[in-house]
């Protein structure tokens, strides 16, 4: 029986996930490996270390299919950033990633573009997308810039590296509506925001769908037919089957998703818009802090997971008045500030440890409810929960309360790489969904449950 794989490059990680034609995942492998911070707010990685770490998943993968052939490969990866390659699609400098702020003074250039070619991009202004970057690039890597044949985003140059003597120069519309060069109701490359960036037009990729098969790679054992790929954040969308309201994906960040947007034009907007993995858009409000957030408090409480999960039964709603601001590294804007911080308030000698931990998890909640209300939440519309952070029933029970809407978690294996599996499917004639599970739906306690806690936490946080 043969299988579809899909390759999820996230920031400090990559995955692997082998589905049958019913949609099971019959095999996964992963490999982690570091993000090079070389200078205060530089972020970058070498794609000769995520070309070894997928070697290594590949390996570890074909141990695991028993011999079952592969019919075809899909790439899914971490959005923005930037990736200067030459002709062949070689990297020229370390691969440079959303989290860098390098790009920060060049944001000016869009805040002076025009309005209506400010307002065609329907995106906030974010350092670590391609457009900045390359901006940045123009002017301190001149020489580097001009030996560049083409920018690609981290899955294009990471797929590049498997299929030598194919056209590198290649992306789709999920990678290139996020670079802050895409003009969204045109859906297409904006001629003003190549120009404000510097560079010349020729160095962007040509936009294929996501599906369509770009070359052949000899790999796990045979000629695997190799599809464009998208975005992790539309994989996912797509792999859990959310066609309305509003999904939710609780991991490292939060992502707060609503598909099924229309395409227009926002000068000055608090949330993205996006194409998604198909022929569509979806409105996104993130957060860099969540389940990281969680970790870090883990890691200063002594605590594991399940000693963390446990907190919230033993401390009350509300935490005996301790809030926690989960802004650990700082926001994008819309929630909070790049220059705000975390930390708890409240405390008082009756404080306990379990008092902290429950207090850390409200605060997330309470920022995942803030990004909420700039999506314009429907009152009543179930809320779907994926990722590893929402699988705990108590931590469902805590976004229920604090939302004021019914949320269900849905479980799907490696949602992001089960996503690129089903783009790669689809490149060769399949059509493959992947399966699904569903805990019960939890209903908020009742209207305002949980609304002087979130008084506290917005007054908290200011």
């Amino acid at each position: 029986m043969t299988v579809v794989v899909g390759v999820d490059l996230g920031t400090s990680g990559l995955k692997l996930a082998a589905l049958d034609p019913d949609g099971a995942v019959v095999a996964e492998s992963e490999a982690g490996y570091p993000v090079d911070r070389p200078q205060p707010g530089w972020a970058q990685t070498d794609v000769a270390v995520w070309r070894a770490a997928l070697d290594d998943a590949l390996a570890a993968l074909a141990g695991r299919l028993a011999g079952r052939p592969v019919a075809a490969l899909g790439l899914s990866g971490q959005m923005h950033g930037a990736v200067l390659v030459d002709a062949a699609g070689s990297a020229l400098a370390p691969a440079v990633l959303w989290p860098d702020r390098r790009a920060a003074g060049e944001l000016d250039r869009w805040r002076r573009l025009a309005e209506p070619d400010r307002a065609a991009l329907a995106n906030p202004l974010a350092a670590g997308m391609t457009g900045p970057l390359l901006a940045w690039l123009a002017v301190h890597e001149p020489r580097l810039l001009a030996r560049a044949a083409s920018v690609l985003l981290p899955k294009d140059a990471l797929r590049a590296t498997l299929l030598p003597g194919a056209d590198p120069a290649v992306t789709d519309r999920s990678d290139a509506s996020a670079t802050l060069l895409w003009d969204v109701p045109a859906d297409g490359w904006s001629a003003a925001a190549t120009a404000a960036a510097g560079i010349d037009p020729g160095l962007l990729p040509a936009v294929r769908p996501g599906s369509a098969v770009v070359g052949t790679a000899e790999l796990l054992g045979g000629s695997v037919p190799v599809v464009v790929g998208g975005a992790d954040t539309p994989l996912a969308l797509l792999a859990a089957g959310t066609r309305d309201g509003v999904q939710v994906n609780l991991g490292s960040g939060a992502q707060l998703i609503r598909p099924g947007v229309p395409a227009a034009p926002a000068a000055d907007p608090v949330v993205h818009c996006y194409a998604d993995a198909e022929a569509g858009w979806y409105a996104m409000a993130a957060l860099q802090n969540a389940g990281t957030a969680w970790d870090w408090v883990r890691e200063v409480l002594g605590m594991d997971w399940a000693a963390f999960a446990g907190s919230l039964a033993t401390s009350p709603a509300g935490a005996g008045g301790v809030v926690f601001s989960p802004f650990l590294t700082g926001e994008r804007g819309g929630v909070a500030a790049p220059d705000a911080r975390g930390g708890w308030t409240g405390l008082s000698a009756d404080t306990t440890r379990a008092d902290l931990a429950r207090a850390a998890v409200e605060g997330v909640a309470c920022a995942v409810a803030a990004a909420l209300d700039l999506l314009g939440p429907v009152a009543g519309e179930l809320v779907v929960l994926t990722g590893g952070g929402a699988r705990e029933p108590a931590v469902q029970r805590v976004l229920a309360d604090v939302l004021d809407r019914p949320v269900q978690h849905v479980q799907v294996r490696s949602a992001s790489a089960a996503g690129a599996a089903v783009l790669a499917a689809r490149g060769v004639g399949l059509e493959v969904v992947p399966q699904r599970g569903a805990d019960a739906v939890v209903e908020p306690h009742g209207p305002g449950a949980a609304a002087d806690l979130r008084a506290r936490w917005s007054a908290a946080v200011r």
